[in-house]
């Protein structure tokens, strides 16, 4: 049997309030409700509201640069390499897509420090992609004139279903992960 602490509780809660309503929306009371806890309680762990979103989106951003970085090791052929890295990134978002939600769209409500802690680990997923893409060029695999831009596309493709896919809906996160990595493919091969 697994103990849930009091702190996952917390997040937990905080993850579901943040998701359905917004970081502005959300109290402090609103996540103690949801995780059981006064809202004093929520004090004992974070010292803020922010404190908790920051918490969640560094956790989410280093779980993504893990999954990203896993996969662009996965192979050394540029094409299966890209394949992997869309269809293991798309299918964090989508299994995820509560936390992926909150770290794709509140992450300017995170106090200046705390944004540019979690910018350091985007930019690392950012030059994970360009770094593959790249040499998917060099090695005559991929013909693409903006690495940046083809490198923020592809990422898109994950980032962005999290604003509309829910789990047990119409599309399992397998299949669009699946369709984003050979959409990726189909973007950028030579």
């Amino acid at each position: 049997m697994t103990v849930v602490t009091a702190r996952e509780r917390l997040l937990a809660a905080a993850v579901e309030a943040f998701a359905e309503k917004g970081f502005a929306a959300t109290t402090t009371r609103d996540i103690a409700s949801r995780a059981g806890m006064s809202p004093a309680a929520v004090y004992v762990h974070h010292d803020s509201k922010e404190s908790l979103l920051y918490t969640v989106s560094l956790d989410g951003h280093r779980h993504a640069l893990e999954i990203i970085e896993g996969a662009a090791a996965s192979s050394d052929e540029p094409v299966e390499r890209l394949r992997a890295m869309v269809r293991s990134f798309s299918r964090w978002h989508a299994d995820n897509s509560r936390v992926g939600r909150i770290v794709q769209y509140e992450y300017h409500a995170l106090s200046p420090e705390h944004r540019a802690e979690v910018a350091v680990l985007r930019r690392r997923i950012e030059q994970t992609m360009r770094d593959a893409l790249t040499d998917g060029v060099e090695r005559g695999a991929f013909a693409i004139d903006d690495v940046p831009g083809t490198a923020f596309a592809v990422l898109s493709l994950g980032i962005d279903l999290v604003r509309w896919f829910e789990p047990g809906g119409s599309q399992s996160g397998e299949r669009l992960a699946d369709l984003h990595a050979e959409l990726a493919v189909k973007m950028t091969r030579a």
